[in-house]
């Protein structure tokens, strides 16, 4: 090491203990948490010159891979128009500018339902005639380091719109109310709403949601248009920590409706919109530990319910589970009865290879969005079959369009209730994202955009396909191999191994202009299902969660070692990568074998595990239980996750290079986290190799929020990954 070798902040040490059933653990960068510390802030700040100066030789990459991103990126652009109610809504992006712009044009009603429900044709760069500007990010975003639209609400008759922004990156935002008929702005604006925003069928009431201290959304509350905010009414109001409350309507407006639970029960709660006496009613409260979501809808005058849940098909043995979920249909009037004593009608049965992951109704049709075999999809059938077939205790019969590719994703988007047409998205690791247009009443698909990639991209020059690894267990565990076409399982390849495994979200198949910089450089990527994802239904995050946690670390290992087995990787040339979630994946596997990495790059990552979900004060802490368990409560759950905690299990080791990158702002994973395990992480490794921590100090979870400076993040990580695996250049530079 010479003097012109870039030496880390060194961070002073303050033990703080921390004593749980007996247990004494001794953490020296505890006081890194205070965020209001001028000597914190410095310190973070120290942190990025530092990591600035140790990477400053991957700056040429990092332009490089920008350049990649934005060539292949047609900047001008249009969403494909959305119909609601007397509108088609869209957003467009503009070259040279950072954030999407809102607009709406006037649909028309010839009475020819296929000329009235086909979109606009709209070019990019070319005006779109009659267009209304909703909302202008640039604008809004003037003066402000972060922005982000959180949600928005139009009233039916097309006239108001609701909208709520984050200048900061902590999901906490302003909601504001425009009148579309003259541009200004009402002069209610209400502060520190959360996600969830719907107005009532009249527009005068807009429902919204409020988080509580530990940024755990919690109350519903009701603004009257013209009154003043302090007299909002408090619809509802969610006291136990443990559990998550949202919002929506039903597809035809008439219903508000309240989701109150976690990942293994819920409860609901509705009220009638078009009785303005109406109050919040219970469905099936909580107590009854059944996992569920409703859809509301008329039929032949009666309010029907459509429900997706767990119950199970056998009303005689209510203790059955029906892991994968099943749907039934029953008349609202049935819920009013003891749930022993309801009866609801089967409509899609329970299937241990088929996972329903949700259903919806529009006046014509319901929709089904299952996974199978790793994969999402999606069915439908005529709603008066639906109905029909349940009274009659037969199964209805479900389309489901074909696509033609093994790996790929399909998911139904949002569609105006009386659409004869439902609008679909498909997208796969070699197609682009493309808009479907399905005839509910034909089966015929019409594609009305796939979006560009520019450069020449070939889809055949690019090759993704399915694999196995075998864990230590026994288990196999579903890979997504992508790389290109040429590429040879020679053991030659640098590689990059990516996961997540957690809150029963799947890593589907999705297109990514970025990730054809890591491909084209020679990178095979393996994508790794591991178990606590959802990728094969609710056994396989059952399999990865709270005491079984450990199963996620180890099958990502087997991956790794699927890689090298296989020849696609070269044994010396292999990264990880995760973020959140997935950053305490990569943190839990360094700690196990370090030694199979080159490199490591954690996002966002959620390495003090222990120390967070014990306490519940911290953002959504109490919320995690679900997830982990309880081990403030439970010592068996606090000596397991202090077992695989990777702050806590940092040793000495030869640690590969690894990169923390990290959010100032962030509220679901905070900064201090990253920044106590990197220091760690510099006091045990053996190897040498630099661990740096990069801080975005006007950013939330999701780092930055313009379009261009979130380019330069993803093309910061993938430089550090390419770089430490010699893949710093193209195959002809």
């Amino acid at each position: 090491m010479t003097d012109t070798t870039p030496q880390p902040p060194s961070a002073r040490k303050v033990p703080h203990a921390r004593t749980h059933h007996g247990d004494a653990f001794v953490d020296s960068y505890e006081w890194l948490r205070d965020k209001e510390s001028p000597e914190v802030v410095a310190f973070l700040r120290a942190e990025n010159a530092y990591t600035e100066a140790v990477t400053a030789d991957q700056q040429p990459i990092r332009d490089a891979i920008f350049d990649e991103i934005k060539r292949r990126t047609q900047e001008t652009d249009l969403s494909v128009p959305s119909r609601k109610d007397d509108w088609w809504y869209y957003s467009r992006t503009v070259e040279g500018q950072q954030y999407p712009i809102y607009c709406r044009v006037a649909a028309a009603d010839t009475g020819d339902p296929s000329a009235d429900w086909t979109p606009p044709a709209v070019e990019p760069g070319v005006p779109v005639p009659g267009e209304h500007v909703l909302l202008d990010g640039n604008a809004e975003a003037e003066g402000h380091p972060f922005f982000s639209v959180g949600t928005a609400a139009v009233t039916r008759d097309g006239h108001l719109y609701a909208y709520a922004v984050d200048t900061s990156g902590d999901e906490t935002f302003t909601l504001r109310v425009k009148d579309l008929r003259t541009g200004e702005l009402l002069p209610e604006v209400i502060e520190n709403v959360f996600y969830g925003l719907e107005f009532d069928p009249e527009g005068r009431r807009l429902f919204y949601m409020v988080a509580d201290e530990a940024w755990r959304p919690y109350q519903v509350r009701m603004h009257v248009l013209g009154t003043p905010v302090e007299q909002d009414e408090l619809l509802f109001q969610e006291d136990d920590v443990a559990q998550w409350t949202g919002i929506d309507t039903s597809p035809d407006r008439r219903w508000l409706h309240v989701g109150i639970g976690n990942s293994e029960y819920s409860e609901s709660r509705y009220l009638d919109l078009a009785d303005p006496g109406a109050r919040l009613q219970v469905l099936i409260g909580r107590e009854e530990r059944v996992l569920y979501s409703p859809e509301f809808f008329e039929h032949d005058g009666a309010t029907q319910v459509l429900l997706t849940h767990n119950r199970g098909a056998a009303p005689d043995h209510p203790d059955s589970k029906a892991v994968n979920n099943m749907v039934s249909l029953a008349p609202l009037a049935e819920f009013a009865k003891p749930l022993a004593e309801q009866r609801w009608a089967e409509v899609v049965p329970h299937d241990d290879a088929v996972k329903v992951e949700g259903a919806s109704v529009t006046a014509t049709h319901v929709l089904l969005s299952l996974r199978r075999d790793t994969i999402e999809t999606v069915r439908f059938a005529a709603r008066d079959d639906v109905v029909r077939s349940a009274a009659a205790g037969t199964t209805p019969s479900f389309a489901e369009p074909a696509f033609g590719e093994e790996l790929y994703t399909a998911g139904a988007g949002a569609s105006d209730y009386l659409s004869p047409v439902a609008r679909l998205s498909y997208t796969s690791y070699v197609t682009p994202p493309r808009v479907y247009d399905y005839v509910l009443a034909t089966g015929e698909l019409l594609l009305r955009k796939e979006t560009p990639v520019l450069g020449g991209y070939d889809p055949a020059d690019y090759v993704a396909e399915r694999a196995w690894a075998t864990a230590d267990d026994g288990t196999r565990v579903p890979l997504s191999i992508l790389r290109r076409a040429s590429a040879a399982p020679d053991g030659t390849n640098p590689a990059l191994v990516y996961g997540y495994g957690s809150y029963e979200i799947s890593m589907d198949p999705g297109f990514s202009i970025p990730r054809l910089s890591l491909l084209d450089r020679g990178i095979v990527m393996a994508i790794a299902h591991v178990r606590g994802g959802g990728e094969l239904g609710r056994r396989w995050y059952e399999e990865g969660k709270k005491l079984a946690k450990k199963n996620t670390f180890t099958d990502f290992v087997a991956a790794t070692d699927w890689l090298v087995a296989s020849g696609w990787a070269d044994p010396a040339r292999i990264a990880c990568m995760g973020g959140s979630a997935g950053g305490l994946l990569v943190g839990a596997v360094l700690n196990l074998a370090p030694e199979k990495y080159a490199a490591a790059v954690a996002q966002v990552p959620f390495v003090d595990t222990l120390t967070t979900v014990l306490d519940p004060e911290l953002p959504l802490s109490a919320l995690e239980w679900e997830e982990w368990g309880n081990p403030l409560e439970d010592p068996e759950v606090y000596a397991y996750m202090k077992s695989y905690s990777p702050y806590e299990n940092v040793r000495p080791a030869a640690y590969p290079k690894v990169a923390a990158v990290t959010s100032f702002n962030d509220t679901r994973v905070l900064y201090v986290e990253p920044a106590k395990w990197v220091q760690a992480l510099r006091g045990a490794t053996t190897g040498g190799q630099p661990v740096v921590l990069k801080t975005e100090m006007d950013a939330g979870h999701g780092g930055a929020s313009g379009r261009y400076e979130a380019w330069r993040e993803r093309a910061w990580d993938y430089a550090f990954i390419a770089d430490a695996l010699g893949a710093r250049d193209l195959p002809d530079t």
